[in-house]
């Protein structure tokens, strides 16, 4: 129970936010796959990243994230189910080495050909339905200003994440900003200058983390140090774990239908 989200709601703003960290979910995800530990760090603030988003949708199915890639990394697939179900893989083309310097930019998008794409793939589907996504190409040098920019564009919601990850944990914090709540006749009910304040107030307190500090400290400290004086609403907290939907029988089959020749 060491892995979990856990959702916040902020009274003196218009907003909400999530913390997760993941440990023992973390390792067993990467006990079955061996990638470079820039691959490795890559993929884990993705992780990261899709369960926060999963967490802040009100939606029976599951959230997929796909960055598909001009560099030496082709493919980086994450996939967080509501009931907080994670799996993730990596796809790394053969030509290409990955060096230790190696960035967001250079390993992704060296390009400038690089795309996100998000998917709200339903798990009870009605005739003729179609999962939701969304895409665009690659905008940032890091998955955090990645995913920013996916959000302000195709969803119109103002989010900022702050993202960490090595090969025993990986943390994450994000804050969205709500829509304005309006009366019956369609007037604000706040103040936009108090909400717009209330939100950098926010954003500033959370710029204030490193990579290295949140690390080193479990969410709830990093919590407690960035919001205590922010009246916050704390949720029961949800608990990640791994699963990943292949088994003996699937991969049987798929080798069925290729052939003899072909396997």
């Amino acid at each position: 129970m060491n892995d979990k989200l856990q959702k916040l709601l902020f009274q003196k703003a218009n907003a909400r936010g999530s913390l997760v960290e993941l440990s023992d979910t973390w390792t067993e995800m990467l006990s079955h796959q061996s990638y470079p530990m820039p691959v490795i760090k890559l993929l884990g603030e993705m992780t990261a990243a899709v369960v926060l988003l999963s967490g802040s949708i009100k939606f029976n199915g599951s959230t997929v994230m796909q960055i598909h890639g001009d560099g030496p990394v082709r493919l980086l697939v994450v996939e967080c189910s509501n009931t907080m179900q994670v799996r993730a893989t990596a796809k790394i083309h053969e030509g290409l080495p990955v060096n230790d310097t190696d960035t967001f930019s250079s390993l992704v998008n060296a390009n400038g050909k690089g795309r996100c794409i998000i998917t709200l793939d339903p798990h009870e589907k009605i005739p003729g339905q179609r999962p939701y996504q969304g895409i665009i190409s690659l905008e940032g040098k890091t998955v955090s200003e990645a995913i920013e920019n996916y959000m302000k564009r195709s969803e119109q919601l103002d989010t900022r994440i702050w993202l960490a990850a090595d090969i025993k944990h990986i943390r994450g914090v994000m804050l969205q900003r709500m829509p304005a709540q309006l009366d019956e006749r369609g007037v604000a009910l706040t103040d936009s200058k108090e909400d717009e304040n209330a939100w950098q107030h926010l954003v500033a307190l959370a710029s204030t983390l490193t990579a290295k500090e949140m690390l080193s400290t479990d969410i709830s400290t990093l919590q407690h140090r960035l919001f205590w004086e922010e009246g916050v609403t704390v949720f029961e907290p949800l608990h990640p774990t791994f699963r990943c939907g292949c088994s003996r029988e699937k991969v049987g089959n798929m080798l069925k239908m290729l052939g003899q020749a072909e396997v």
